[in-house]
């Protein structure tokens, strides 16, 4: 029997419920958040139980030793958590280069930055959290201690990431831990078979009972130090215990009647907001519109040609926020489209891995939560004793000096990773997300669209073809992309091909409440093993 063939289409409803909601790409974590909600928790208690039980139950995408960005709707007000670490502070770009590399590498110490999930966790939980950290992180000790079974997308990315080591890393002593940790009997799980971790259960219980500290400025602080020194890395226990998470305020655009959120950059979620500014001028009268893709084709060109070319830490940007959300670079922007596909000019786009969670309670709170390794697994570096698979998030840094997002010390790189939010009026519309690399502005566009303009629920808004803007005039669409449209595109100069794998696509969740009655509606990703625990 085969868990990874599907040869009938199945059809998802989106899931109503009043008490409570918890929307991810685990139905083991989902449940984990229901729970915390259940013992009387709020929703940013589901998200941290949700969050933290995603780093054992989908170690593909996201762990411990990565990063977080939270947008958390409390008490009718919007705030936004940064939970992005830093480069190391010894680090250089000459150094690097020193070491033969160009670019910068995508795996082993050199890619690693600061972790910011636990500090993320903490902070979250510090200021609106309703239990204590010790009974949130409970559903994914349990899990990391007692194993669970995997699910059958996690198996197939498990064993894609899995044969992809052992090709290139099978010999490397660096690398040794993790084929201990995630092929301990030296392969990939399987759908069903039971995985698990005594070391990811006790650095998950150091953290929940020292509310992060032991990470920062304790003893897993002195493992991760000691495991980079070993290996030549640069993290040492200051970049450690100099870190902590950071509230900022949360961006937004007006886009058809309601604000669309993002966190401000180093995060690449001004890319959505650009793209929605330059279409808002426009009406869509319907979906499936051949004038109408074209338009939006051409303004994410534009939005990730200005964004890839100016978003970096926000406290080194040359050019301000501001300025790039402006009428005025709006317009300029709108000018240049043509009934005709053009070739900007931004680098090529990699892929990436995240989990993406929305969150919602009774009493009208919502939490929009994206934490990621970045590339899959990550660096491949996971430090002994620890369970920790630490993130490569340092691979989006330019080795050009002279480049926006150039390598240096202490320094915030440009981010894939974004939680959206909508709302109306004085109202919250409800958290949304796509996780996927570089496709993650882009599916905010589209979904946030699908919802606004299309008038479609949040599972159909989530269910419908997605397309991805690649380079030039490269365009990706999934297999369900009426045909008819891809013709007409292409007779407008856009050079698309079908794409059959629908992880490329990016996976999302969506929560939306009716601010008359509370009640709750969420969609969850059928691109994945995704499910929402709703009561």
């Amino acid at each position: 029997m085969s868990y990874s063939v599907y040869p009938y289409k199945s059809q998802r409803m989106t899931t109503v419920a009043k008490n409570g909601m918890v929307a991810t790409s685990q139905p083991l974590a989902a449940q984990a958040g229901l729970d915390m909600l259940k013992k009387g928790g709020n929703a940013v208690d589901a998200a941290i139980a949700a969050a933290a039980c995603l780093t054992v139950v989908e170690p593909t995408s996201n762990g411990i030793g990565g990063d977080a960005f939270a947008l958390v709707w409390m008490k009718d007000k919007l705030y936004g958590l940064n939970g992005s670490g830093p480069s190391p502070q010894s680090i250089s770009l000459d150094d690097v280069k020193k070491k033969g590399h160009k670019t910068m590498p995508a795996y082993g110490w050199v890619p690693v930055t600061v972790p910011g999930a636990p500090s993320a966790w903490a902070e979250l939980s510090k200021r609106f959290g309703g239990l204590p950290l010790t009974e949130v992180l409970k559903p994914a000790i349990e899990y990391a201690r007692n194993g669970y079974p995997l699910s059958p997308v996690l198996a197939k990315y498990w064993n894609r990431a899995y044969q992809m080591y052992k090709k290139r890393f099978s010999s490397q002593m660096e690398f040794a831990e993790w084929f201990r940790i995630f092929a301990p009997n030296d392969k990939a799980p399987e759908v069903g078979e039971i995985w698990k971790s005594e070391d990811h259960a006790n650095t998950l219980q150091s953290i929940a009972e020292s509310k992060g500290e032991s990470f920062y400025r304790g003893e897993i602080a002195k493992k991760i130090a000691q495991a980079s020194k070993l290996g030549n890395g640069y993290i040492t226990e200051r970049d450690l215990a100099d870190y902590q998470a950071e509230w900022v305020d949360p961006i937004s655009v007006d886009y058809h009647e309601h604000k669309i959120w993002e966190i401000p950059p180093n995060g690449q979620g001004l890319i959505s907001l650009m793209a929605l500014n330059i279409l808002k001028e426009y009406k869509f009268p319907y979906r499936e519109d051949v004038n109408g893709l074209h338009i939006q084709w051409e303004a994410m060109k534009q939005a990730f040609t200005d964004g890839k070319h100016y978003i970096t830490d926000h406290a080194l940007m040359k050019t301000k926020v501001e300025q790039l959300l402006s009428d005025e670079f709006a317009a300029a922007a709108r000018a240049k489209i043509t009934g005709s596909a053009r070739i900007p000019e931004p680098g090529t786009l990699p892929k990436g891995g995240t989990v993406y969670l929305a969150a919602a309670d009774k009493d009208g709170n919502m939490v929009s939560f994206i934490q990621s390794n970045y590339m899959g697994f990550g660096s491949g570096i996971v430090v002994p004793g620890t369970g920790i698979s630490l993130q490569n998030r340092g691979y989006d840094f330019s080795l050009n000096p002279e480049h926006e997002n150039a390598l240096g010390p202490s320094k915030k790189t440009y981010h894939t990773i974004i939680p959206g939010f909508i709302t109306k009026g004085e109202h919250a519309v409800g958290p949304f997300g796509v996780m996927g690399g570089y496709m993650q502005p882009q599916g905010h566009v589209q979904v946030a669209m699908n919802m606004i303009d299309f008038g479609l629920n949040p599972q159909s808004a989530l269910d419908a073809p997605r397309w991805q803007w690649i380079e030039g005039k490269k365009v990706e669409v999934e297999q369900d992309f009426p045909n008819h449209l891809i013709q007409q595109l292409a007779e407008k100069g856009h050079e698309i091909k079908v794409n059959h794998e629908a992880g490329s696509f990016g996976r999302g969740q969506v929560i939306t409440r009716d601010p008359n009655t509370g009640v709750l509606f969420g969609g969850t990703e059928s691109r994945t093993d995704g499910t929402i625990a709703s009561w």
